[in-house]
């Protein structure tokens, strides 16, 4: 946005012509700042309900699109995404996502220190109302540590 006058000799024709090169260096820069930006705040965007999930050398699961997660913390507390939700009304918020179109898998999220029990419920729930797709997430075992071995 800079305009250039020309102070050479030869008369006033010349004089007041706007520049017609355009300086993409401010643009440049605003889009470094972004680019630094959203490298910064896109593994916040990856947040859910914190809890310690077990550890395993299971296969990472791949998906498309964000699944849709329940999770079971520490205290029993089941949540829909991040919604904190009794375990009878957790069916027809599903059945009503699912007629919304959804068609991905579920996640089924638990804290290590929630019962067996109290998993295999929800997850008998979830099934029972007909979603087949149903995965159990774990943390992956870090590196150098050995899964127990099976003694004969």
């Amino acid at each position: 946005m800079g305009v250039s006058l020309n102070s050479q000799g030869g008369g006033g024709r010349n004089r007041g012509r706007p520049m017609s090169e355009i300086n993409v260096t401010p643009m440049v820069d605003v889009m470094l700042v972004l680019l630094i930006i959203f490298m910064v705040t896109a593994p916040l965007l990856s947040v859910g309900v914190p809890i310690n999930q077990p550890e395993t050398e299971a296969n990472p699961l791949t998906s498309s699109e964000e699944p849709l997660t329940i999770t079971i913390d520490a205290e029993g507390i089941v949540y829909l995404q991040e919604t904190p939700v009794e375990l009878d009304s957790l069916v027809p918020r599903l059945l009503a996502i699912a007629e919304n179109g959804y068609e991905e898998g579920i996640y089924i999220r638990a804290d290590e220190s929630v019962s067996y029990g109290q998993v295999m419920k929800v997850l008998g729930h979830v099934n029972a109302a007909g979603f087949k797709r149903l995965a159990l997430p774990t943390d992956p075992m870090p590196s150098g540590t050995a899964a127990p071995t099976k003694k004969r």
